[in-house]
């Protein structure tokens, strides 16, 4: 099979998850958005451990430099999300507590 061939598959399942995704959080109630997060953040943190182990074993053996280029920046993105979302977080649950607690 060529690469395109192995492609294909790929992408599909690609375009059906952003449109899935799509679907499922735009109907989630703005008071569930912060809980949520939460824990699809925990869950994409696990998923970036899965992504580092793969660009580890990327490095080991010889790919192309695209493959890498490509697997190196899904793991920054994907901590930039985890770290972000996070901080996002705990800066909504801030606005729950009281003035004094803050601190």
């Amino acid at each position: 099979m060529t690469e395109l061939a192995h492609l294909v598959p790929l992408l599909t399942v690609l375009v059906l998850a952003v449109f899935v995704g799509f679907e499922v959080i735009s109907k989630v109630p703005t008071t569930l958005h912060t809980p949520l997060m939460s824990a699809t953040n925990a869950i994409h943190g696990i998923v970036l451990i899965g992504a580092i182990v793969i660009v580890a074993r990327l490095f080991g053996v010889d790919h192309g430099p695209a493959l890498v280029g490509l697997s190196v920046a899904a793991v920054t993105l994907g901590a930039i999300n985890v770290f972000g979302g996070f901080a996002v977080t705990e800066r909504m649950l801030q606005m729950f507590r009281r003035k004094d607690d803050r601190k």
